[in-house]
């Protein structure tokens, strides 16, 4: 538990460094050595589904491989804080809550400016839909939504899979992420090559998603917000999303906020209407990426907080990082 806490803290100090040798870039690299072994356009479908099976096997494998050496070499140290510090840098890595709240807290600032230009070019880094025509209330959904769904991928999955085996798990949740974001698209190169990556990054992320929505209702509630049209929105329109894990962030927040998510959006010029999430009681306005960041910062902390209330209850339980 102390690891996990002490990555959170140096995560927020420090935040996510933009080098050339940060693991997820590494990560990137490896899965695209492994790309330009296995895909070939000429294969046919079947061979492409086998090929990035064996990318995914091969990625996940190297990754793990290299976490356990890292424990190996901190643990020669013979000094339990050493071998504390090591993990807790190296899950710092793996979680991202402060680049997440500095991306949107950016967005936001743009936009009371009224600097809309900037605040859509600065959306196209977030989002991978078309932003030049972006009004304010969408530019304003574009980063709330973002910010909903990756306080999933970004904060609570690394967390959760640390929790549960340590931080090779939490290495290979990373890895297993990079590879859907880069290779689990539904377009005529990957749609079978990638479809493996896209399915596993879906089941990786079905607990923490579904804990995740219940952490933002009850962030909710603390935060004075409104849990109860959190719960209720929830329940109604999680399973709209086209994502079997999006909608229980993206829904509970729209009901907490009071704002309506969803709708439609272009990608390279053809729209693309996704199902709407919550009711429009409020128009979408800067403000609601503030109140979007603190419920992730919320949620996180509430899930350190019953993760450590667990660990207590299975005496330490310590396999996957509970204690020390």
């Amino acid at each position: 538990m102390m690891v996990a806490a002490l990555a959170f803290v140096v995560d927020c100090l420090v935040g996510d460094p933009r080098i050339s040798l940060h693991p997820v870039v590494l990560m990137g690299k490896l899965i695209s050595f492994f790309e330009s072994l296995l895909y070939r356009e000429k294969d046919s479908d079947g061979k492409k589904l086998v090929c990035g099976a064996v990318l995914m096997v091969c990625v996940l494998a190297v990754s793990c491989g290299v976490a356990e050496g890292i424990l190996r070499l901190a643990a020669l140290s013979g000094n339990a804080y050493v071998s504390v510090l090591v993990q807790a840098v190296c899950l710092s890595f793996m979680i991202s809550p402060r680049n997440l709240a500095e991306a949107g807290r950016e967005i936001r600032d743009y936009l009371l400016e009224g600097n809309l230009e900037m605040a859509r070019f600065k959306v196209g880094w977030i989002v991978g839909r078309d932003t030049d025509k972006l009004t304010e209330g969408e530019a304003t959904r574009a980063t709330v939504e973002t910010i909903s769904e990756n306080t999933v991928d970004g904060v609570i999955s690394p967390l959760f899979y640390f929790f549960v085996g340590g931080l090779p798990l939490a290495v290979a949740y990373r890895a297993a992420n990079t590879m859907d974001s880069m290779i689990g698209y539904k377009n005529d190169k990957y749609l079978f090559f990638g479809r493996v990556a896209a399915r596993a990054d879906d089941l990786w992320n079905y607990i923490p998603a579904r804990l995740t929505g219940l952490m933002l209702v009850a962030a909710a509630f603390l935060l004075g917000l409104d849990w109860r049209g959190a719960w209720r929105i929830l329940r109604r329109d999680a399973a709209k999303h086209p994502s079997p894990n999006g909608g229980w962030t993206e829904s509970t927040v729209a009901g907490a906020l009071g704002v309506r998510l969803g709708g439609l959006n272009y990608y390279f010029g053809k729209p693309s209407f996704r199902t709407y999430m919550g009711d429009p009681v409020y128009a979408l306005e800067a403000r609601h990426i503030s109140l979007a960041i603190r419920m992730m910062y919320t949620a996180t902390v509430m899930f350190l907080a019953l993760a450590l209330a667990v660990s207590w209850g299975l005496g330490g339980w310590s396999p996957g990082g509970w204690s020390v």
